[in-house]
């Protein structure tokens, strides 16, 4: 049984991976994607590598393994995941783009039996996954005549980011590391920094502006600090103390966040049918994980 300690860090980083996208959709108004992405992670790798070089006994990576799961997180899980997550989110709300993460955990499994070649998944399970995949279908509400443009474009691009998150987390169990988590995030995070200016360099050259917004501002700090330093660091202790499966049914928790926070802060209105679509992913996650939540129910 869970902790009441682990059950507030939970809840804690529900908060705040659900009150990014609400962060993302005000910084957005001013700030061009990439370079928003890019400065969140410059002030993210600050925070996190000042924080390992100043309290860690390992604040480098040491081995050939760690230094694959720095490039691994870098880029799948940190950079690609969130360049994508902030262009999508221009043309969809902060409450759908949280609806659509919830995949995470049957994108997971799905790549954990393809990458991994075990825990292969049976007819109930791919049953499962299909079901998710029509529950993404009603939250995107597709329109054959405008598929580049509108919410089915943004919810497309944000499809491909939870699928990169999913098989980075899942590359990752497939290397071993001889330093702590924290340190191979932070310079993770610095890492996709980088690499993401270097996008925005090319394809937003024309684009940037002085930060001249105070709300942009506040936005990006909360996002460096908060949803990225911080919500890492409690992430990876809650994988330690709970496991997998149980840490990822913080994706089911961080739409609602999401929502009540769009609808309070931003005004933005949720429909029946985009409801539908995330019972509909959620249905989908417990016929896949069945076996888990069943033996999880029977220890609690």
């Amino acid at each position: 049984m869970a902790s009441f300690r682990s059950i507030g860090l939970f809840a804690l980083l529900a908060v705040f991976w659900g009150t990014t996208y609400v962060a993302i959709e005000v910084g957005l108004e001013t700030l061009p994607p990439l370079w928003f992405v890019a400065l969140r992670f410059d002030i993210a790798a600050v925070v996190l590598l000042g924080y390992v070089l100043l309290r860690s006994t390992q604040p480098l990576p040491q081995t050939r393994g760690d230094w694959t799961a720095v490039a691994i997180s870098a880029f799948f899980i940190i950079g690609v995941n969130n360049a994508l997550l902030f262009v999508g989110q221009q043309y969809t709300t902060s409450g759908i783009a949280a609806i659509v993460y919830s995949l995470v955990p049957i994108t997971t499994a799905a790549s954990v039996a393809l990458l991994l070649e075990r825990g292969r998944i049976d007819t109930v399970g791919l049953i499962g996954i299909a079901v998710g995949l029509v529950g993404v279908g009603l939250v995107a509400q597709p329109d054959p005549n405008n598929l580049t443009g509108g919410v089915t474009f943004g919810v497309g691009l944000i499809s491909i980011a939870v699928v990169s998150i999913s098989i980075g987390s899942v590359l990752l169990r497939r290397v071993e590391t001889a330093t702590p988590s924290v340190t191979i995030t932070a310079w993770g995070l610095l890492g996709a920094a980088i690499g993401v200016h270097l996008v925005s360099g090319v394809f937003e050259a024309t684009a940037v502006n002085p930060l001249h917004d105070p709300l942009a501002v506040i936005a990006l700090v909360y996002l460096g600090i908060f949803p990225s330093a911080i919500a890492y660091s409690i992430y990876f202790t809650l994988l330690n103390e709970l496991g997998p499966f149980e840490i990822n049914l913080v994706s089911y928790v961080v739409p609602i966040i999401a929502t009540i926070a769009g609808w309070l802060l931003l005004g933005e209105s949720i429909t029946a049918t985009t409801v539908l679509g995330f019972l509909t992913i959620f249905f989908g996650f417990v016929l896949l994980k069945r076996k888990q939540i069943a033996d999880s129910v029977a220890n609690w």
